[in-house]
């Protein structure tokens, strides 16, 4: 057994390693937004649907000899795409206009049948286990290829990324796909013979049996201890694919909710598909460990929890967002995997109930990742994923009614009817509640449109108790810029760009300001990040502006609904694409920007992207600005504290910095925003204005110097920048037990 246990737990190892791995590789490629991990994560469901088909085909239509030549044919196809990376001069994308389609090119292209091949394994290999051991359980090796999953999951955010350049981990991975390859093929040769001896005709009076009758043979005389020797019908296929793909939905909303509100890292894209693995662990090793009278109990209690936490939003702090998407998570893989196990088939249909899993995993990723943003102007498919759970739970309740094994006779029929009054009420309310929270969303709006980088949302209200009205573009949960639309106040600046902000005083304190020739007195401004164009409220004739913006929506809505960009008397310009790759383009075409100020303000929600703080791109940055330029990071961030990251950035470009803490002032319309300035202009930092408002201690705390942390493009851990603002009891505590 243990040749078979090995290779599928490398299978599983190397499937689940290689999607943090190619994913952190391409991240940087389409704006490190959180669609970009869905969508990797749909492709490899797809892929291993596909390799589940394949398993199911061959092992149905051919011979165990003629199963092992294919492999091996698949296998050394597989060995001519090593090592795996994308070629950034191919790969890179040019243009937006269809991300999630060239994301799903590159990956087919890069990994595709390597990540086919090993897809390929588990139900493979499981098969020719039946044949080689058959009286012993093949499902215990799938809780075995999904412990090798999780250990790939576990190990990259820990062992892998903190130690390993990405180049170095692409030959890692190449040289153990080889060592898995070898040891396919013993397996190979060890079932084929085994199946050999198993159908050979005694005395030879009869004619060999087919591979396909040797096999149904064998798992009809050694049986399965942990499943009933029955086939599955078309009803209970319906079954096997609805509840595979209830949890691969959950999964992926799940995913996208943290991501959206976090940040794009591999230990938020590693948790929930931990927990995801952690409950096929737990349903598929023993039939036991799985128990309807904890698993139900659980889900009733998530589910209000989770709710509750999603209707406080921005209020809730991190840990506690984590700990409910997490728990509602998890109850919901427990319940849906575990009516998988109960209702799984005679060894004879594994292939095809693994085929019916991959299928619903592959349909739950499409819904969340390509019909969801498609058909949805709202985050609704975590309130559709949550509430197909409870449903399919309840269903598979009512239909095996469990408690009457133990309460017999008209009593357990009254139980039953209490029980399916119970449930039915609880996911009324349920839905209701799920409605009232997208009803919620609505209010005010005048505008939601949604794409691959987010939701955004535009809002018109009164202010002052109807004094007047003001516009706000809202990203995710966070609010990215508002304008009065009076017309004395349209040209404030608001929100973060006060004057007191880093951004206001760099805008209007720079030297070239002060200048004696009015010639000499305008700015060329870069700023990367639109939102409604309020850094464009600071734009004077003879400035040049010049906005990078990945979301071409961002842009129509700031020309549509604001006229920050239409009121600026300064040119204005908004170059569509990735900031990064925008940049480093212009310094290939010879075109340094030689900005004066360059804004650094590019954020989805509270979700930083990653790569646009990284030394290698503060370098790019650098170089597109003149030499008394002043490079200006936004900080402000309810989870993250980046002030480590920005001190390290400071040492890489050996610089000076200084930290701006600006106040919020409700009748000026400003919010409190953090900024650090890095520059070597000497004369702007003794500006009085500046030494007024920038933090006289920083970067120091409590007397002593702050620890800086530089983020590089193959190494940029969240852990030690990460707020989790652990606070109890959490402020929604007292409601959900019934209180004020």
């Amino acid at each position: 057994m243990f040749p078979f246990a090995l290779t599928i737990t490398l299978s599983a190892f190397l499937l689940f390693q290689v999607q943090p791995l190619i994913g952190k590789y391409i991240l940087p490629w389409f704006g490190g937004g959180p669609a970009v991990w869905t969508t990797c994560m749909l492709f490899f469901q797809v892929v291993l649907l596909a390799g589940y088909a394949w398993s199911h085909l061959v092992t149905c239509r051919f011979s165990a000899r003629t199963q092992a030549w294919l492999q091996v044919g698949l296998l050394l196809g597989a060995a001519c795409f090593l090592p795996i990376g994308p070629s950034p001069e191919t790969w890179k994308p040019a243009a937006f206009d269809a991300p999630a389609q060239r994301i799903l090119l590159l990956l087919l292209a890069n990994v595709g049948l390597p990540a086919f091949a090993l897809s390929t394994t588990a139900p493979l290999l499981q098969r020719w286990f039946s044949r080689a051991f058959p009286r012993r359980s093949p499902y215990r090796l799938y809780a075995l290829s999904n412990a090798g999953s999780l250990l790939a999951l576990l190990s990259y955010p820990v062992v892998v990324e903190p130690f390993l350049q990405l180049g170095r981990q692409t030959r890692i991975w190449s040289l153990l796909f080889v060592a898995f390859a070898l040891a396919t093929l013993w397996c190979a040769h060890r079932a084929r013979l085994n199946a050999a001896s198993a159908a050979a005709p005694p005395g030879g009076g009869s004619p060999p049996m087919s591979a396909q009758e040797a096999i149904d043979a064998l798992a009809d005389a050694g049986g399965d201890s942990c499943a009933p020797p029955r086939r599955a019908g078309a009803f209970t296929a319906v079954l096997w694919i609805l509840l595979a793909a209830a949890g691969s939905a959950m999964l992926l909303a799940t995913t996208n909710q943290l991501c959206q509100e976090v940040a794009v890292a591999p230990f938020l894209w590693i948790l929930p598909l931990s927990i995801y693995l952690v409950t096929f662990i737990i349903c598929f090793d023993k039939e036991r460990w799985f128990s309807r009278w904890w698993s139900a109990p659980w889900l009733l209690v998530a589910v209000p929890i989770v709710c509750m936490v999603f209707k406080e939003g921005v209020d809730a702090p991190m840990w506690q967002q984590i700990a409910a998407y997490c728990g509602v998570l998890f109850a919901c893989c427990i319940n849906c995997h575990g009516e998988l196990v109960r209702a799984k088939p005679h060894p004879r249909q594994l292939t095809l109930f693994y085929l019916c899993i991959a299928i619903g995993g592959a349909l739950g990723g499409a819904f969340t990742a390509i019909a969801a943003p498609h058909f949805f102007v709202g985050f609704w498919e975590f309130h559709i994923a949550l509430g197909a759970c409870c449903v399919l739970t309840a269903f598979c309740w009512l239909r095996d009614r469990p408690w009457e094994q133990i309460i017999p006779g008209n009593a357990g029929l009254a139980c039953t009817f209490v029980i399916a009054l119970t449930l039915g009420a609880g996911i009324v309310v349920l839905a209701d509640f799920l409605y009232e929270q997208v009803k919620d969303t609505r209010k005010d709006t005048i505008c939601r449109v949604r794409n691959f980088y987010g939701i955004l949302k535009v809002t018109e209200t009164e202010y002052e108790d109807g004094v007047g009205l003001k516009r706000s573009l809202t990203n995710g949960q966070i609010c990215h810029g508002f304008q009065y639309m009076d017309e004395d106040k349209r040209r404030w600046a608001t929100s973060y760009y006060g004057p007191k902000s880093g951004f206001g005083l760099a805008m209007t304190h720079h030297p070239r300001r002060a200048s004696p020739e009015p010639l000499m007195r305008d700015l060329r401004v870069g700023v990367v990040g639109l939102g409604t164009g309020s850094t464009a409220a600071y734009g004077e004739e003879g400035d040049y502006i010049r906005f990078y913006d990945i979301n071409a929506d961002v842009k129509m809505l700031a020309e549509t609904y604001f006229s920050y960009l239409l009121d600026c008397p300064a040119p204005v310009d908004v170059i569509l694409g990735d900031a990064r790759i925008s940049l480093e383009r212009e310094l290939a075409r010879g075109e340094p920007q030689e900005f004066d100020v360059l804004a650094i303000d590019a954020f989805t929600s509270d979700s930083i992207p990653i790569h646009l703080l990284t030394r290698e791109c503060a370098e790019i940055y650098w170089r597109h600005l003149k030499p008394d330029g002043l490079l200006l990071l936004h900080i402000s961030n309810r989870f993250l504290d980046l002030e480590p990251v920005a001190l390290g950035l400071k040492e890489s470009l050996g610089c000076k910095a200084v930290l701006v803490a600006s106040s919020s002032d409700d009748d000026l319309g400003i919010d409190s925003a953090s900024w650090v300035i890095l520059t070597n202009n000497e004369e702007f930092l003794c500006t009085q204005e500046v030494v007024d408002e920038r933090d006289p201690d920083w970067p120091e705390i409590d007397g002593k110097p702050r620890e800086s942390l530089v983020w590089t493009d193959s190494f940029a851990s969240l852990w030690r920048v990460v707020d989790f603002d652990f606070d109890w009891p959490p402020s929604w505590l007292p409601r959900f037990l019934g209180g004020e």
